[in-house]
């Protein structure tokens, strides 16, 4: 690692193959040592651009110097992370104070693809801690984690001594970790000093006054235009004044009067006058063109979804769900208790009796590795017939994603209409998800999610849909779950997105290592809010 190195990004732009517009233009910016928040809207170039940094893609324009050894975390962590084995076998200082900062199992490399995702997460971001590169990008580094191990993640990430870009819609890790951020807005990366709340703050300021500015430019224009409007009048009025063209032939005292107004210029000053406004007018509307102000979308949704005609969306028998044992059998998932050899499970995971009506919000909460996700997949195979069922899964495979991508392509005008309608309502640009092949995770949910919507369903069922997604969005979303007339099933630690949209909770809470059990409660602020 060298720790005296900057990075710096001079004038680079770069476009997605087949894209119609480019992810990134002339963006000129200087990465000190020391971590630096990259934030903005989905789909502004925060991913693209810390690629381009981390030399993972080459700029179409422009350059990046110097060529540092650098380690990208990705979003995505279903995937075993570069150098899982080697940090497996490594038992060095720095090693072991990695397993400690992130509370990692001395066994979860050898098992990854069975881990929650909280846990992956850990991990995958332990190897890249561990590999100690010159330049360090974090892509949601907080994805999937409960609240104790966003600590811990904090906590890591804070001994660091490289260039670190911290890609981020977690407010709490951006002020706690970062020094500056780099905004996106309005197609322009901005640096900034400060921490998250500090720089948005900064940032808040600069775009009221910046409406409010355009607004009374907006103002004047009319304003002008008005005037120049009766000001054309009163030319035309004395044109018509000053035409000899109605005066009879032998009227020569009038015809004299014409031509002494005519010479005096008296009247042709409306004329002068009118001519004036109009390049007032021009200037007013050219100084209206030139002023901008950040774009922002409705965030209100109305009559979406519709409640199920039964009494009951979904209903769980009491059951205990268990799998594997210290000698590595398994156990079914989805099968409680059934053992494939003798031994006592590694996890289970009790479940009283639950009933989801039609309009019940469930916010499912707990630590990583209760089995939230487990009770989740488990409820959805208990669905009862003839409900319509929205999914939005925590990962979207490349399959899904090409097929949400082709059904935009089929829809009709007024149905793709509608489709990016709630897109934007979800705080996204649709005309770059109709570019297609650069949209980003967050994106993509929104747009599998919007065509869901489409259909009507009775049941939404969200798994940690915050993930990926900026500030502005997850506030849409909350709108959106708030609004939604039907039934929700919502696994989140966003515990404010939670709060506020749902009237019911299942709490899966830890009795004894690697036991859990579930507690219902009902009522909350979304009850109100609803």
């Amino acid at each position: 690692m060298n720790p005296s190195a900057n990075l710096a990004l001079s004038h680079v732009g770069y476009t997605y193959p087949g894209a119609a517009r480019p992810a990134l233009r002339d963006v000129s910016v200087a990465f000190p040592v020391g971590w630096t928040g990259i934030v903005g809207d989905n789909g502004c170039g925060k991913t693209t651009l810390a690629m381009v940094a981390a030399g993972l893609l080459d700029p179409d324009e422009g350059s990046v110097t110097p060529r540092l050894y650098g380690e990208y975390c990705r979003q995505d962590s279903s995937t075993n992370p570069d150098a899982l084995y080697d940090f497996a076998c490594d038992w060095g200082q720095d090693a072991v104070r990695l397993r400690q900062l992130l509370g990692l199992g001395d066994d979860w490399p050898w098992r990854y693809g069975e881990l929650s995702g909280g846990q992956q997460k850990r991990l995958q971001v332990a190897c890249c801690l561990w590999r100690r590169p010159d330049l360090l990008v974090m892509d949601e580094p907080t994805n999937d984690l409960d609240a104790q191990s966003r600590i811990a993640i904090a906590r890591a990430l804070g001994e660091y001594r490289g260039i670190g870009l911290l890609i981020s819609h977690d407010r709490e890790l951006l002020d706690g970790l970062v020094g500056q951020c780099l905004v996106f807005e309005n197609g322009v990366a901005t640096m900034r000093p400060g921490g998250y709340t500090k720089v948005m703050e900064q940032a808040g300021l600069e775009a009221a006054a910046a409406r409010h500015a355009r607004d009374q430019v907006r103002k004047d224009a009319a304003r002008i235009q008005d005037e120049a409007r009766r000001r054309n009048e009163e030319a035309q009025r004395s044109k018509s004044r000053l035409s000899a063209r109605d005066v009879g032939k032998h009227d020569g005292s009038m015809r004299d009067k014409l031509g002494r107004a005519k010479v005096s210029g008296k009247d042709g000053v409306a004329g002068r006058a009118s001519s004036a406004m109009a390049s007032r007018l021009a200037a007013a509307q050219s100084k209206l063109e030139a002023s901008a102000a950040p774009k922002r979308y409705d965030y209100r949704f109305e009559a979406v979804g519709a409640p199920s005609a039964s009494n009951t969306v979904c209903h769980i028998e009491e059951t205990v769900m268990s799998y594997g044992d210290a000698e590595g059998a398994a156990y079914g998932e989805g099968e409680p208790g059934r053992k494939e050899s003798g031994g006592t499970p590694a996890f289970a995971l009790s479940v009283p009796e639950l009933w989801v009506s039609p309009v019940d919000h469930v916010g499912i909460t707990g630590p990583n590795g209760a089995g939230k996700s487990t009770l989740l997949r488990h409820a959805l195979a208990r669905i009862l017939e003839g409900v319509r069922v929205a999914y939005v899964p925590q990962d979207v495979s490349e399959a899904r994603r090409r097929e949400a991508l082709h059904k935009l392509r089929e829809y009709s005008q007024a149905d793709m209409g509608q489709v990016l309608s709630h897109v934007a309502r979800l705080n996204s640009d649709p005309k770059r998800i109709l570019d297609g092949e650069d949209v980003s995770p967050g994106e993509m949910r929104k747009l599998i999610l919007a065509e869901l919507l489409l259909e009507g369903p009775n049941l939404l069922v969200l798994d940690e849909p915050t993930n990926h997604l900026d500030v502005g969005s997850i506030e849409a979303l909350q709108g959106l779950v708030l609004s939604f007339a039907g039934a929700v099933l919502l696994v989140s630690h966003d515990m404010r997105l939670v709060d506020e949209s749902c009237n019911v909770r299942w709490l899966l809470e830890e009795t004894a290592p690697g036991r859990f059990s579930v507690r219902a409660s009902f009522g909350s602020q979304a009850t109100k809010n609803r």
